[in-house]
C-alpha cells in the first residue's frame, strides 16, 4: 500500500504517543514531531511502501527520544489483560473459524492509530465483536490450505489470541514457521514476547522478519530461513494492517490470508468495508 495523505496526521499522532510514553516535555515533543513531519514530507513520494516510510519515522523518533522500546510497559499490560480474557473465553471457542475470529479481535491491541482506541473492558468488547462476526469471511477456503503455513504476527496482547489459533493449527497437523519482528517497534511482538508465551510449542520454528526496527514485511532483507519457508509454504497468514500494507503489494507469492481489524479509512476504502470491520480475506496465490 502506498502512502495516503490521510496517513500523515495518524503517523504523527503515534509520534506524540511515543513522546508521552517516554516522558518527553512539551519542547522535546515539538522538536520530535517537527523532525518526523519533515521526514514524512521528504519520503511521502519516494518509491517506498507505507510500512517502510512509517518505520523510518519511528526509528527517527526513537533515536531522538533515546529509547529502543517506548511501548515496553504497554506491551506487558496488554499481554496480561489478554491472558486474563483468554482464560475466560477459551471454552467458548470451537473450530478453526472461531479461533481465527478470536485472533482478529486480538488485533485491536494497537495503540496510537488515530480514531482507534484500545478498550478498557476487553472482555465485554471481545464478546460483542465475537457475536458480530467477520465482514469478510474466507475461513472456509483458508482452512483448505493449512499444510505448511508461514504466520506473520503483529501486536503484543494479540499474540495471546494467536496462541489459541496456533494450537488449533498444530492440532490439525500444520507445519508452521512463525515470524515476529526483528526488533522492538510500536507494540509489535518480538522473539522475547513470543518465547515468553511458549509459542514454540506449536510451531516448527520461530524466526524474525529481519530488517531490524521495521514494520511489515520486506522480501529484500528477511532471513534465509523465512525466505525458504515462504517459497515452500501452502499459505501465508498475515496478521494486522502493516503486514497487509506490505504483502498486498508483492506479486509471486503463495496464497495469503489477511487477518485483521480494519482500523483506518485508507485500508477500509481499499478493501471496501467500514472502518472497524474484522476480516479474514484470502488472496489466491499468483505464482
Amino acid at each position: 500500500m502506498k502512502f495516503d495523505d490521510r496517513c500523515f496526521d495518524c503517523l504523527l499522532s503515534r509520534v506524540s504517543l511515543e513522546c508521552r510514553l517516554c516522558g518527553a516535555g512539551e519542547e522535546k515533543t515539538r522538536e520530535v514531531r517537527e523532525t518526523c513531519a519533515a521526514l514524512l514530507e521528504e519520503l511521502r513520494d519516494a518509491p517506498l511502501l507505507h510500512p517502510q516510510i512509517a518505520s523510518a519515522m519511528h526509528r527517527q523518533a526513537y533515536e531522538m527520544l533515546g529509547s529502543s522500546d517506548p511501548f515496553a510497559a504497554l506491551k506487558e499490560e496488554s499481554t496480561q489483560e489478554a491472558m486474563a480474557v483468554c482464560r475466560m473465553v477459551r471454552g467458548d471457542l470451537s473450530g478453526f473459524a472461531d479461533f481465527v475470529l478470536a485472533s482478529i479481535i486480538g488485533n485491536t491491541y494497537d495503540y496510537g492509530v488515530k480514531g482507534h482506541t484500545v478498550t478498557g473492558d476487553f472482555l465485554s468488547y471481545f464478546r460483542q465483536e465475537f457475536d458480530a462476526g467477520l465482514a469478510i469471511d474466507d475461513t472456509g477456503r483458508i482452512s483448505e490450505l493449512l499444510s505448511r503455513v508461514v504466520y506473520f504476527t503483529d501486536n503484543c496482547g494479540e499474540i495471546v489470541f494467536d496462541r489459541l489459533l496456533l494450537e488449533e493449527l498444530y492440532n490439525q497437523g500444520s507445519s508452521i514457521t512463525l515470524a515476529v519482528r526483528d526488533a522492538p517497534i510500536l507494540n509489535d511482538a518480538t522473539l522475547e514476547e513470543a518465547r515468553a508465551l511458549r509459542l514454540d510449542r506449536f510451531v516448527r520454528t520461530i524466526t524474525t522478519t529481519g530488517c531490524g526496527c521495521e514494520l511489515g514485511v520486506r522480501l529484500d532483507c528477511m532471513p534465509e530461513e523465512l525466505s525458504a519457508a515462504m517459497d515452500d509454504c501452502t499459505l501465508i497468514i498475515a496478521k494486522g494492517m502493516a503486514n497487509y500494507e506490505s504483502l498486498s503489494e508483492y506479486s509471486g507469492l503463495p496464497p495469503v490470508a489477511f487477518l485483521m481489524a480494519v482500523k483506518c479509512e485508507p485500508i477500509a476504502d481499499e478493501i471496501g468495508v467500514p472502518r472497524g470491520s474484522k476480516v479474514a480475506m484470502l488472496r489466491d496465490g499468483d505464482r
